[in-house]
């Protein structure tokens, strides 16, 4: 489905997370997805996932068994094991026995099927996929790490445990331990056996030699090695036949080139060994800084290791290694590695070099950007904290990746290439941050002094605008769009400068006083003369640089528009590049022209609230766009319901559905080399390229598919939270990736911490219920009894604390001491202070201090303020301070401790002003605290600081009581009062409270924001009263949209009586009451046809269908209810200028009928309020345009009702008005000469039908579709064909002279034949596309051909040698003959000449014999200009 694909990166510190097969297929688990991989040693492919786990993958492992290959198994932090087949990617089985986190995952290489897993307490399952059978055992009551099963003795597992400790396991005795291997002190990462049986001698020091061999016996042959990776950094070899370590191989320091790296900091160490098939003798592990190396084991001397990529810089890891395996692909035997750095590459083991690196992402895609200068380079920014830039062009390393992550530090939201610098990069962060990077260099990035408050949505570089423009600019500024609605022009010259805000130039240019909405995204047209900026309001705004003056206003969308995208340049119909694509939250893609408002403005801004073309089919919110620069208006939007549509947009009809994504979609770019590549990324952390011509979807999914894809992403359980040992711990998705170089202490280095927690299933809650009976049920009686109790004795009152705990409790001595105290009181009171050692109120003699003098008081009040600081009883120690006398120092600690009261408060006045203002400060902020800010803002209003105490209100949302203040306090026109009114409206606007924040913007004199927060709404009463708001404040202009627009969706409801009601509210809507007046007139008499079907809520009495002439009908309702009549010319001619002004696009077929016909409703006004001016060149446009719209909509039946309501006598009626022209104005001759034609068209075909109808009715009573033709019908048949005023015209030579033009055959057939050329290019561009697929076969490539040939009819054959040259030059003797015909005879609508020829011989058959030069002529215009193949089948069917 896609051409090439970035996965989601690799899971963090898991003992086997990937595992690759013998057929070369590698999986590894990324979140909770499992992606395929097919490995060669030149490039590896994506080749699917494998989805259902609800959490974190823990561990991935193939079936190593021939035939099996295939079959994988998986685990999961949801405590699940799944059995999947990796060949159709479906789940086979699963099971869920383990009751904790499953941490490792294994296949036993010789009994066959057999699956072991082991999780965090210690239990070890062993699962036998054929039978369904499950066997549990608890070897040790320690944490597994990692497990391995021998592949020589079946029942045979190793076990390696976070503590360090190693046992082999004997699963036939019930999990007896044969050997516990005892070495290591840290945690173990990975086991690997010895591929070979029997235990040869190794070089190096035995750890336990006792007859001077090599640390094995011959009574070892029967073992099997067994090498473990610890964090304790040492690799070891064990021999199980004596279950000892025969060999310890340390860690070498490595320093990386480029960075250097401490080899003290074990948190960094993740030790991973793999030992390769058919190489007993060597075992590759990972080393401390990302360096994969190779051990020799059977090599002498000091270093037995090589090192793996060690021939140039680059090769090796950047960052520590998780997971190695390996497998043989023809001679070579390949290692695939995967690590922190989010890369996974491929080794050959031969040669130890890298044979390519396949970077991946750590989060989601949320932009990208092709540069304009260098080609193919694409831009990719990642929730990683990281930028890639993608040499896409690449033919050596179709992965060439350059990676950026210093100064970032934060999600890239949004990046811009310069327009003609090349390597330039712009960076927007969701902190806020704006950054350039130079990607060709090494050079950390510029950083803008200024930062956004909220994350960087949009970039765009575009011509400095004032102040910038004024100073020594440079080409280009900078200007970034984020979160808080605001847009900044940075000077990419002085980028450590102030950056501007571009919202106080619009303001001063177009005076506007109200309040700005915010913006959400901004484009700059290619050209530079515009900008189109759009609103959290869903209104786009088209400004004309440099001054950004508002040229009109975009009110299509109703919410926050998230994408904008100018058409390119380069199109040969230059009115294309005037396209401005828009996508919102609404789900709508809607493209608007805006050539008129930028050629030729007007001094007023226009309101365009009709789009050019409407694209509808996402399901949810729109979020990137992307025209296709090889195309014209070829359109790529992506949307939150996870699929990529492409549009034609001329059509307005979809081409394309990608749905390749298990996400929502973030961004989409069309390649700008390809024409057929396009890329996208979502929040899935993937990046596609996929080709539009192989998409077997057309449309978006519906609901239902929506559903799917959501399941499909896998939902978020609710879960308990546990804290977890930091080598385990497991962040969240965008959370757990750090930026490379990133240096954190410790743990945290590693992506973990002490505190970090992981998500855990809700605890199984089934087991036995308490019920009504029995023991259970007493026993709970019995604890609410007692609960009871308790809570009676707690509401019992309490001896109040004594403020004297010391001295009071020297009290309750034996008698004989209180004696004693009299006696030591009485010598120091009769002594005068001569008491030798003892001294009243310290120390043992606390208690005397009460009965003595004021020193020794105050000495036990020392004592016992230091009891109550080691109690953390203040108060008391306050109280004491108090009663000595030092209320400041009371006062203070208070403070300090955060023990204020209003007691302490009410004597703060006592020790002065400034000690009060103090306390009641210090009051405030401990009341903050304990989030009593009312009580804290009454404090502040009494010691005056009002706007501090409004502040104080204001920072924590309590916008009424902070209004309620500044209203009583301050002065009606104090500024502060009007900021807290903006403040409060702009948290109920984002609420969604319209009515009390449009309460708030009338307070603040801020009309205008009022009406239009009541319309954001969209329902037809918010709209009428948002209208009625504007016109009473005086915003005469939105008024005058608010009520169009109401009285639009009304219209949609055909309730025309409220519609007018409505619009009579504005004396300047006088000119739409006409259209809506004529609207309702047309629907009125087409009510009695086919046409219309629906019905009608409300109508007025002058509207009913009656005999009299439309265009008579329309002048005197016109009169008698409007007032408007020939009679009052200024009036008349201001109307008609005003109906002008109106956008009134082109008809489709996909336009809905009550749209089409309010589009017609408005020509026929302009026609008749031209006829009230006697305006006849005029009258005839516009009555062609209304005749038009019909026949381009494909609508015959509608077209031939305007034909009878409009031109009532046919062909007299058009010469009654060409009597009224100029007779040397060409352009009125022209335009009379295409309505005649339309009136001609319209006759012929139902002359044509009515005597077929006739015919078939008169024979066997049936229609050619089998229904049977009713008397009704047949009556009248006959009163058509016999009535019918202009059945003789038809015959009349003057009538097929009208239709058989030779200029419009000529204009016709010359664009026939551009067409037909442009598909043979198409044709061509196609077939040639397979041949550069290098996977595609001989046979398919022939197949694909003549498929395309049968597809075509045959219409290329024996052309076939036309190369795209030839085809090219005859385009342009095309478009010369083209530029030949007059420009009003292309410029109006003309029936099809071919078409009325075929029916005219037709004809002829059946009716009396035509003139024969008008047969002759017929024949000839056939001969001459109907050469295509299906023209010549059409004449040969009709006239057989």
């Amino acid at each position: 489905m896609h051409q090439r694909h970035l996965p989601a990166s690799p899971n963090w510190y898991c003992s086997r997370c990937s595992d690759i097969n013998g057929k070369g297929v590698l999986g590894f688990g990324a979140k909770n997805t499992i992606y395929l991989l097919n490995v060669t040693a030149s490039s590896p492919a994506v080749t699917g996932e494998l989805t259902g786990h609800t959490e974190r993958v823990s561990g991935f492992a193939f079936c190593p068994h021939d035939g099996q290959e295939r079959i994988c198994a998986s685990t999961s932090d949801d405590k699940t094991v799944k059995i999947w087949d990796a060949g159709q990617k479906i789940l086979l089985k699963e099971h869920n026995v383990h009751q904790s986190t499953i941490s490792a995952v294994h296949w036993s290489p010789v009994q066959k099927l057999l699956l072991v897993t082991g999780d965090e307490k210690g239990i070890v399952v062993c699962y036998w996929f054929s039978s369904n059978d499950t066997q549990s055992f608890f070897p040790e009551p320690r944490t597994i790490f990692c497990l391995s099963c021998s592949p020589h003795e079946e029942n045979y597992i190793a076990v390696g445990y976070k503590d360090g400790m190693i046992v082999v396991i004997d699963i036939s005795k019930k999990g007896e331990v044969i050997h516990r291997l005892r070495g290591h002190d840290d945690e173990i990462h990975a086991l690997a056996w010895c591929p070979q049986p029997r235990e040869e001698p190794l070089y190096g020091r035995s750890e336990d030699k006792t007859d001077g061999s090599n640390g094995v016996t011959e009574a070892a042959e029967m073992g099997c090695y067994l090498a473990s990776g610890s964090r304790d950094q040492t690799v070891r070899i064990w021999s199980t036949a004596r279950g000892k370590g025969v060999m310890t191989l340390k860690l070498p320091f490595l320093k990386r080139r480029g960075a250097g790296v401490d080899p003290v900091v074990k948190e960094r160490l993740w030790l991973t060994v793999h030992w390769p098939k058919g190489q007993p003798s060597q075992i590759v592990s990972s080393c401390f800084g990302g360096e994969i190396i190779m051990w020799d084991l059977m090599k002498s001397g000091k270093q037995k290791w090589s090192l793996l990529g060690s021939s140039s810089d680059g090769q090796n890891h950047s960052r520590i290694v998780f997971n190695m395996s390996s497998f043989r692909s023809g001679d070579r035997e390949l290692l695939l590695s995967t690590s922190m750095d989010r890369e996974i590459k491929c080794w050959d083991l031969a040669s130890l070099e890298c044979c390519w690196t396949l970077p991946t992402l750590g989060g989601f895609v949320y932009c990208l950007s092709f540069s304009p200068v260098g080609t193919g380079c694409l831009a990719l920014g990642i929730g990683d904290s990281m930028i890639r830039v993608w040499n896409t062009l690449s033919i050596q390393n179709q992965y060439d990746i350059k990676t950026f992550w210093q100064g970032i530090k934060s999600k890239v939201t949004a990046l811009a290439w310069h327009p003609i610098k090349e390597g330039t990069l712009a960076f927007g962060t969701d902190d806020g941050k704006v950054g350039i990077n130079e990607v060709y260099s090494n050079k950390p990035p510029q950083i803008s002094s200024t930062y956004h408050h909220r994350t960087v949505y949009s970039l765009s570089w575009g011509p400095p605008v004032p102040p910038m423009s004024f100073a020594d600019k440079p080409s280009y500024s900078l200007y970034s769009c984020a979160g808080e609605g605001v847009i900044f022009q940075h000077d990419p010259w002085k980028f450590s400068g102030e950056a501007s805000n571009i919202d106080k130039l619009i303001r001063d240019t177009n005076n506007i006083k109200h309040k700005i909405p915010p913006h959400t995204d901004l484009s700059w047209k290619p050209d530079g003369s515009v900008l189109a900026i759009g609103n959290e309001d869903g209104s786009i705004e088209v400004l004309k640089a440099p001054m950004l003056k508002l040229l009109c206003t975009v009110q299509q969308h109703h919410k926050m528009i998230n994408s904008l995208r100018w058409h390119h340049e380069h199109s040969p119909q230059n009115e294309l590049q005037y396209l401005l694509a828009s996508g919102s939250s609404n789900a709508i893609v809607y493209i608007h022209d805006l050539k008129s408002a930028i050629e030729t403005p007007s001094e007023i801004p226009v309101l365009m609230t009709e789009s050019f073309r409407t694209l509808s089919g996402h399901t949810n919110k729109i979020t990137s766009l992307a025209w296709s620069p090889h195309h014209d208006g070829r359109l790529v939007t992506v949307c939150y319901d996870g699929t990529a549509q492409v549009w034609d947009v001329l059509k307005e009809e979809p081409v394309c559905n990608y749905r390749g994504h298990s996400g929502r979609l973030l961004c989409v770019q069309w390649s700008t080399v390809h024409p057929d590549l396009v890329w996208t990324g979502g929040d899935d952390f993937t990046l596609h390229e996929w080709a539009v011509s192989k998409q077997e979807h057309v449309t978006p999914p519906k609901s239902k598919k929506r559903a799917e894809m959501e399941k499909k992403r896998g939902p978020q359980k609710k879960s308990k939270k546990k804290k977890v040992a930091p080598e385990k711990g497991r962040m969240k998705a965008e959370e757990r990736e750090l930026p490379l170089g990133e240096e954190i202490k410790g743990a945290a280095e590693e992506g973990q911490s002490e505190n970090d927690k992981e998500e855990e299933e809700r605890e199984n809650t089934d087991g036995p219920s308490v019920t009504g009976n029995g023991p259970s049920f007493l026993l709970l009686w019995y604890f609410v009894y007692i609960i009871f109790f308790i809570l009676d004795l707690s509401l019992k009152k309490r001896k109040p604390r004594s403020i004297l705990p010391l001295s009071t409790s020297m009290d309750h001595r034996p008698k004989e001491e209180l004696q004693q105290d009299c006696l030591t009181l009485a010598a120091v009171r009769y002594s005068h202070g001569q008491s030798g050692t003892c001294v009243p109120g310290s120390g043992a003699h606390i208690q005397l201090g009460l009965f003595t003098d004021r020193d020794a008081l105050y000495r036990m009040f020392q004592e016992e303020e230091e009891s109550h600081v080691e109690a953390g009883h203040y108060d008391s120690m306050v109280y004491l301070r108090l009663w000595k006398g030092d209320l400041i120092g009371a006062i203070t600690l208070a403070a300090e401790k955060g023990e204020l009261t209003d007691h302490l408060l009410s004597l703060a006045p006592m020790a002065g002003y400034q000690v009060w203002a103090r306390t009641v400060e210090a009051y405030v902020k401990q009341l903050c605290h304990h989030e009593q800010f009312l009580k804290a803002a009454s404090h502040l209003v009494s010691i005056h600081k009002l706007y501090e105490a409004i502040n104080l209100l204001k920072s924590h949302q309590l916008y009424r009581e902070a209004i309620a203040l500044a209203r009583a306090r301050l002065q009606p026109e104090d500024p502060v009062l009007k900021n807290l009114y903006m403040s409060w409206a702009a948290v109920l606007e984002k609420d969604g409270h319209y009515a009390t924040a449009a309460k708030c913007y009338l307070a603040a004199d801020s009309n205008f924001d009022a009406a239009k927060v009541i319309a954001k709404k969209g329902d037809v009463i918010s709209l009428r009263t948002a209208a009625n708001l504007a016109q009473i404040s005086g915003e005469s202009e939105l008024a005058h949209s608010l009520s169009l627009r109401c009285a639009k969706d009304l219209m949609l409801f055909q309730d025309w009586a409220a519609a007018q009601e409505v619009l009579r509210t504005q004396d300047s809507l006088l000119g739409h009451r006409l259209v809506f007046s004529v609207n309702e007139i047309l629907t009125q008499r087409l009510a009695d046809t086919d046409v219309v079907t629906w019905s009608v809520a409300s109508s007025h009495t002058w509207s009913k269908s009656c005999e009299e002439n439309f265009l008579s009908m329309v002048h005197r309702v016109w009169q008698s209810e409007f007032g408007v009549a020939a009679t009052d010319l200024v009036q008349v001619k201001m109307l008609h200028q005003q109906l002008r002004t109106v956008e009134n696009p082109p008809a489709t077929t996909s336009v809905p009928l009550k749209q089409l016909l309010f589009h017609i409703s408005l020509d026929v006004t302009l026609c008749a309020l031209s006829q009230l001016l006697c305006d006849w060149p005029s009258v005839l446009e516009e009555l062609l345009q209304a005749l038009t719209r019909g026949y381009e909509a494909g609508h015959f039946t509608l077209m031939a009702e305007m034909c009878q309501l409009l031109v009532t006598q046919g062909l007299e009626s058009v010469t009654f008005y060409k009597q009224k022209l100029d007779s040397t104005d060409e352009r009125s001759l022209v335009i009379s000469q295409s309505v005649e034609a339309l009136v001609c068209y319209q006759l012929m075909y139902k002359k044509w039908w009515n005597y077929s109808a006739e015919t078939s009715a008169l024979t066997n009573n049936t229609i050619s579709n089998g229904h049977r033709l009713t008397e009704k019908n047949h009556s009248e048949v006959e009163a058509n064909c016999n009535g019918e005023a202009q059945s003789d015209v038809i015959f009349s030579e003057g009538f097929w002279k009208v239709l058989l033009s030779e200029p419009h055959a000529n204009l016709q057939a010359t664009q026939r034949a551009i067409a037909e050329i442009q598909r043979r290019v198409t044709s061509l561009i196609q077939q040639h596309n397979p041949c550069k697929d290098t996977n595609a076969s001989p046979q398919a490539l022939s197949t694909s051909q003549s498929e395309t040939s049968e597809d075509q009819g045959g219409s290329l054959s024996g052309k076939s040698s036309e190369s795209l040259s030839t085809l090219t030059a005859r385009v342009a003797e095309h478009h010369k003959a083209l530029a030949a015909i007059p420009e009003l005879v292309k410029k109006y609508p003309f029936p099809d000449v071919m078409e009325c020829c075929i029916v005219l011989l037709h004809m002829e058959k059946h009716f009396s014999p035509f003139p024969p030069h008008i047969h002759s002529k017929a024949t000839t215009l056939l001969c001459k200009y109907g050469t295509t193949e299906l023209l010549c089948k059409s004449w040969k069917r009709l006239t057989q």
